[in-house]
């Protein structure tokens, strides 16, 4: 039996420029977000079944003879990948919804990359992080042809808080943000994370963000610069503008796509800002999932008043990337 723990991610700055038909042709060389992840997971069990079947156990549970049978496009996508033809039972749990639901913390990503570490974890196969990376890109992307970029499956990989650059060779670098306790601290203190209750389907407005690329080159390139000047912040521990710079990211994101944010949206983001958050944003592709407000701790208060009909939910920031946390 295998397990493995994949955490969910936060991201900060520069989504959208992770998308391929971004930076490859960049003004910079590069495409650029920051980010972290979280204390949320996805945990994934293989294990051995002894008649040679495939049984799923998910929202639903499917038992077939083949990998070519199974209904769920991930977990069949990996099979494929790590060539695993049988004989496995694969069990999911998350402690956020993942079943086909747009929330924002790249809950399909970490399911993609968690499920193939297990899967080669299986097969007593070691594999790198950026290759783990890799393999999830290639599942989503060109397997599934999700209309998506690649700074999810490469921050649920690595974890941890770091800057990533995507350059046009192919490559990608990961730096983490190195800066005081006390700093990343305080930034954690200042962050309000609210479940805004709708549900959406992601790959609908990361299709339409995608078609719109060519046409939105400076809103992506201004969104590149957000990152370097936010790790900058960091580095000389000036946190409150970072509620600034999301006010600013937010609105050039929203000139993305039409859908990224709505009525509801726009309304709980006014409110907040009301009740004294100095900015934030919809994380993910936007459109429903959760709203990150940055909050000095003194209006913390009234801007949970404020958005009382929201689910406010607690969470920290997470050091590891995936992991094998049973193996026997």
């Amino acid at each position: 039996m295998v397990i493995s723990k994949t955490p969910l991610r936060m991201s900060f700055f520069g989504g959208g420029s992770d998308f391929e038909q971004y930076f490859k042709k960049s003004k910079f060389g590069y495409g650029s977000t920051i980010g972290t992840t979280i204390d949320m997971y996805v945990y994934i069990t293989v294990n051995k079944r002894f008649d040679g079947r495939i049984r799923l156990v998910y929202n639903e549970s499917e038992l077939v003879d083949s990998v070519e049978e199974i209904k769920h496009n991930i977990i069949r996508n990996a099979l494929k990948i790590v060539g695993i033809e049988g004989g496995v039972e694969i069990i999911y749990m998350a402690d956020m919804p993942i079943a086909g639901v747009g929330i924002g913390l790249a809950s399909s990503s970490a399911l993609s990359v968690g499920v193939l570490n297990a899967l080669h974890a299986y097969k007593g196969e070691y594999v790198t992080k950026d290759q783990l990376a890799k393999e999830a890109c290639h599942l989503e992307i060109d397997m599934m042809g999700q209309p998506i970029g690649i700074q999810d499956q490469n921050a649920v990989a690595h974890g941890g808080f770091n800057r990533y650059r995507f350059y046009k060779d192919g490559s990608i670098g990961v730096e983490p943000v190195i800066c005081d306790n006390e700093t990343i601290q305080k930034l954690k203190s200042n962050l309000m994370l609210f479940f805004t209750g709708i549900t959406r389907d992601s790959g609908t407005v990361l299709g339409e963000q995608k078609s719109n690329i060519d046409d939105r080159i400076k809103q992506l390139d201004d969104l590149v610069v957000s990152v370097d000047e936010a790790y900058s912040h960091l580095n000389i521990k000036d946190i409150d503008i970072w509620g600034e710079m999301f006010d600013k990211a937010w609105q050039t994101k929203k000139m993305l796509a039409n859908k990224i944010s709505n009525k509801e949206i726009d309304k709980m983001y006014n409110d907040a800002m009301n009740a004294g958050a100095l900015g934030g944003k919809v994380l993910g592709a936007g459109g429903g999932g959760f709203l990150l407000m940055y909050v000095p701790k003194e209006n913390q208060k009234d801007v949970k008043e404020a958005l009382s009909d929201y689910k406010l939910v607690d969470f920290s920031f997470d050091s590891f990337g995936t992991q094998i946390i049973f193996k026997n």
